[in-house]
């Protein structure tokens, strides 16, 4: 039933109409009629934030976690341009994000007026779209379009502004029901020639992306793998597509791989890319697959048609639903080619060797790897890890190895501080029955750790490991290696952690043995409410070393 008939009535019966149950905020003067209608809206819960841009990193991740389109609402100018990160990020990571702005009255943005600021231009460079609702009849109609533009295609990131005088003005009661979201059916002659050409092959390999994130997905994907003796390897910041111990899962092209595993990948004779952009880091920086096209036929499937061709032309491009090319390519008949068999093992194979976890010592600290193999070995691989970015995830894509309850939640556009803020909106939505876990660097969680305070807030089950080695560790590296005993910028100066999630209503613990590390996890995996670990880290092994 609809509440007064105003624009910000509308505009959130819109959302609730089209499944929204969850926003993310940081309340505003701007928007104030769009949070009084959300008062009377049991069905959505809002969550309060402490940073527009880890308001936005939530919302990504919510995205992740669902399926659908995240929706955080912020103020003019200044919340808008804190939230630019996580907009970025929607946009590297083809991540369905709606970003509602309150904006100044209708008229005066040209204006020299207080946070005069058009959003829908400051976003203009990293949103699939963006419009401004200019009369209250256009508010539902408008929130309609901006979700589904978010999640149909290529998903992504869209703005919608709203002017403050606009969403208090009256509105016919006229509800806007959406439009069922289709993706684009797949060709049966795309079908078919691939089916040819898996056919053929005797060592095919499937690249499998975030099109495939779902529970019909990995499905999908397990059947494929079996039936037809495909060895599976995911795209960057995707392991858990398939669980790592299956003995099709091959490994995940990302910046933590090495030459050696290019090569053996290199030698497929068939490359199956589904549900994945082909990105700068999962191609490696376009360099996989190698090609020719004679030699190594590419088949590439994503819902969005633009990136289809991005790496070099494909012998196959379907611009249509993942999961369901793959359905439809499941039933041709499996190969006969004994080589299948031996080409699969032999990549698992080289995989396992990969992640497993060689004790290493550090004089100036915890290697980190041992804390990631401790939490492997506690969890099985089931548990929800978010990761922020740093030297340190390379320990994680390496060591951790994804169970069919796991899950990473992480970012290709390699932008810091969102490990607390994806950790927090996937503690939300968990049902208690595998931990969620944030992985983040002394740098990352000074950057939007305070999100912190809302898990205390709601006593989320959250566990938060800092790899604290006061340094950004990752420029460290880079610096050492083209500038060798120049560093500056890097070195960090660290409060203590453990004392700081106290005073927030968390447990804070200390890490700064290495022998302690299935100790400490134990008992903080154990507590019912958030914990942080500080773990004092290892700088000369701030970095897992690439394997051979």
């Amino acid at each position: 039933m609809s509440r007064a008939p105003t624009a910000a009535g509308a505009l959130v019966d819109a959302l609730r109409e089209h499944g929204v149950d969850r926003v993310f905020c940081v309340a505003g003067e701007s928007y104030l009629s769009v949070l009084d209608a959300l008062h009377d809206t049991p069905g959505i819960d809002v969550v309060t934030c402490r940073h527009e841009g880890s308001a936005a990193y939530l919302a990504l991740a919510d995205a992740k976690l669902t399926g659908r389109a995240g929706v955080c609402l912020v103020s003019r100018a200044p919340g808008a341009a804190n939230a630019c990160v996580g907009v970025h990020a929607a946009a590297e990571s083809g991540v369905p994000l709606v970003v509602l702005v309150g904006a100044v009255s209708n008229g005066r943005t040209e204006q020299d007026s207080f946070q005069g600021l058009d959003p829908v231009r400051l976003f203009a460079a990293v949103t699939k779209a963006g419009w401004t609702v200019r009369t209250p009849d256009t508010a539902a109609p408008l929130v309609h379009r901006a979700l589904r533009t978010a999640e149909s295609g290529t998903p992504g990131p869209v703005v919608l502004a709203l002017p403050q005088d606009v969403l208090a003005q009256p509105v016919a009661p006229t509800p806007v029901r959406p439009d069922p979201q289709q993706a684009a059916a797949a060709s049966p002659a795309d079908v078919e020639q691939a089916g040819q050409l898996l056919a053929r092959a005797r060592r095919p390999l499937l690249v499998a992306g975030a099109g495939l994130d779902s529970a019909v997905g990995r499905g999908l994907l397990r059947e494929f793998a079996e039936r037809h003796g495909v060895p599976v390897v995911t795209s960057n910041k995707h392991p858990h597509l398939l669980p790592n111990r299956h003995p099709h899962y091959a490994g995940q092209l990302s910046d933590a791989g090495s030459p050696g595993q290019l090569a053996e990948l290199g030698q497929a004779d068939l490359v199956l890319a589904v549900g994945t952009r082909l990105d700068w880091v999962t191609s490696r920086g376009r360099s996989f697959p190698p090609g020719p096209p004679e030699r190594q036929p590419l088949v590439h499937v994503h819902p969005g048609a633009a990136p289809v061709p991005a790496v070099r032309r494909p012998t196959v491009g379907a611009a249509c639903d993942p999961a369901d090319f793959l359905r439809l390519l499941l039933p041709t008949e499996p190969a006969p080619w004994q080589e299948r068999s031996a080409w699969t093992d032999r990549l698992h194979t080289a995989e396992v060797r990969r992640a497993a976890w060689r004790p290493t010592e550090a004089p100036d600290g915890v290697v980190f790897g041992a804390v990631v193999t401790a939490l492997d070995e506690l969890t099985g691989g089931d548990a929800t890890v978010a990761v922020d970015s740093g030297a340190f995830t390379s320990w994680v894509l390496r060591h951790f190895r994804f169970g069919p309850r796991g899950r990473l939640l992480g970012l290709g556009s390699g932008s810091m501080g969102f490990g607390v803020p994806a950790g927090v909106a996937a503690a939300l939505r968990g049902d208690g029955t595998v931990p969620t876990v944030v992985v983040t660097g002394d740098g990352g969680f000074l950057m939007n750790g305070t999100e912190l305070v809302t898990a205390c807030a709601r006593r989320l089950p959250l566990l938060v490991l800092v790899a604290n080695n006061n340094s950004y560790g990752s420029i460290h590296l880079h610096q050492q290696r083209l500038h060798p005993g120049r560093s500056v910028g890097t070195a960090l100066s660290n409060p203590d952690f453990a004392k700081l999630a106290d005073s927030f209503g968390a447990l804070g613990l200390v890490l700064d043995r290495q022998e302690q590390a299935g100790t400490v996890l134990a008992r903080a995996l154990d507590h019912p409410g958030p914990v942080l670990v500080d773990i004092r880290t290892s700088l000369r092994h701030a970095r897992a070393p690439l394997p051979t």
